[in-house]
């Protein structure tokens, strides 16, 4: 379960591009960011990803990926260009495939080779074709799902929702929300040649006339009982209000976003209709990265938690810039890893009420948000100050080392008791006790 968002020039306060995303995944699955740089391969080369080879590019671009741990591709992420590009599980009625390339792989693949939201699109619905979907995407337990995408670069944005082979795109006008549903409809700007053939053959509509792409397509039950629906009303309606005002701070507000009733009590219960989701029985999806790039012709900046539960963790400002220790390179998964687990210990104390100083923390995270977001708004990016921008990151990193560390040492020897229902406890005990087993992927 995820969400993903954007907002187009014409609808934000500097005319940048702002692009925001929840990754919602299985609790203990760590979230790592690897930046992959740019290489060069001979002619024919192969590249494994998650559970099949593909034909390897002669050149891949850098990236920057927010991925899980045991998964090549990634949920989210960045290239050199500013390209950028997120995926949702979408459930459709049609058939889920045998291993082939996973949604975060085509993310990952596009990244590498493309440099703009149309060319992206392209790769997308090329890999699409020539591979197929299909593969276990869970970490604990096994979840199978089709993929949405939301494509942006610093001048325009696509959606591109699939159902099996078949897909259908909308290119963005100003504002545009995705979730754990199909949201193409009647209209759209490209499909599969076969998209409304292929639904009249399964009299799920008349003809053109009356086909509606997520009518047609979704699997309406589960879609449902994912509470994608109202995630993705939430993150509309507040977009269409914020119009023409929208920054990354309103981006972060919206990935903070619970449902009604549950602010204040999102560490005692669970909930699907939370964009900032947190798991509990029989629910087992959790935020566990959140992630917003403001992107325009001068430069592009990040804010990203690098840890779970973005109502708890610190967003800080990352630019893709030589000699950064924001990120982890590739091989470095382990110290990747343990930087995702440290944070995720804060929430687990939370979770057991052995952090007797939490609304401290709380103030003291918003005061250092505050403080980083002043020092972005003066940064002059007609000057490029890489050595600036370099300690910039440094200072909001240890400041955020210096939070934790501090909060980490004030924690009760005993767990509390763990508030909410006798499931909630049972699951997040349960939850807890496995949090140090990684999943690996067999390679064939």
């Amino acid at each position: 379960m995820c969400d993903t968002m954007v907002a187009l020039g014409n609808s934000t306060k500097d005319g940048s591009v702002i692009f925001a995303k929840n990754s919602d995944r299985q609790p203990n699955e760590p979230l790592i960011m690897v930046r992959v740089p740019r290489k060069q391969y001979q002619k024919g080369m192969k590249v494994q990803c998650t559970y099949i080879e593909i034909d390897q590019a002669e050149e891949t671009y850098e990236v920057f990926l927010l991925k899980p741990s045991w998964i090549w591709g990634c949920e989210m992420g960045c290239n050199e260009f500013g390209l950028n590009i997120g995926n949702e599980a979408v459930f459709t009625k049609e058939k889920y495939g045998e291993d082939r390339l996973l949604g975060m792989d085509m993310i990952r693949i596009a990244l590498e080779r493309c440099r703009t939201s149309d060319e992206a699109l392209e790769m997308i619905i090329g890999l699409l074709g020539t591979y197929g979907q299909g593969g276990n995407c869970g970490y604990e337990k096994k979840f199978t799902y089709h993929n949405s995408f939301l494509i942006a670069d610093k001048s325009s944005a696509w959606v591109l929702e699939t159902a099996g082979e078949y897909w259908a795109a909308e290119k963005v006008k100003d504002v545009r929300s995705i979730s754990n549903c199909l949201t193409i409809g009647s209209r759209f700007d490209r499909c599969h040649p076969d998209l409304v053939k292929h639904a009249v053959d399964k009299r799920w509509c008349k003809g053109e006339e009356d086909f509606n792409f997520a009518r047609c397509y979704s699997n309406h039950l589960i879609t449902k009982f994912s509470g994608s629906l109202q995630r993705l009303n939430t993150g509309k309606s507040i977009l269409e209000k914020e119009k023409g005002r929208i920054t990354a701070v309103t981006m972060k507000n919206i990935l903070r976003c619970h449902e009604d009733g549950l602010e204040g009590k999102q560490f005692t219960k669970h909930s699907l209709k939370s964009i900032c989701m947190h798991a509990g029985f029989p629910i087992g999806d959790h935020t566990t990265g959140s992630y917003i790039a403001t992107l325009n012709e001068k430069t592009c900046s990040y804010l990203i938690t690098g840890s779970s539960s973005p109502c708890l963790a610190v967003f800080k400002p990352f630019w893709m810039i030589d000699g950064e220790h924001f990120t982890f390179k590739e091989g470095e998964e382990k110290a990747a890893i343990d930087f995702w687990r440290k944070r995720e210990r804060l929430h687990r104390y939370v979770i057991e009420n052995r952090i007797p100083t939490l609304e401290s923390y709380l103030v003291e995270r918003d005061s250092l948000e505050e403080s980083f977001d002043k020092i972005i708004a003066s940064l002059d990016f007609d000057v490029k100050d890489e050595g600036r921008l370099s300690k910039i990151m440094n200072y909001t990193m240890d400041a955020e080392e210096k939070l934790i560390d501090k909060t980490l040492s004030s924690v009760l020897d005993k767990p509390g008791k763990i508030n909410g229902g006798l499931y909630f406890r049972h699951y997040w005990k349960k939850q807890t006790g496995n949090l140090y087993k990684l999943r690996t992927v067999k390679r064939s």
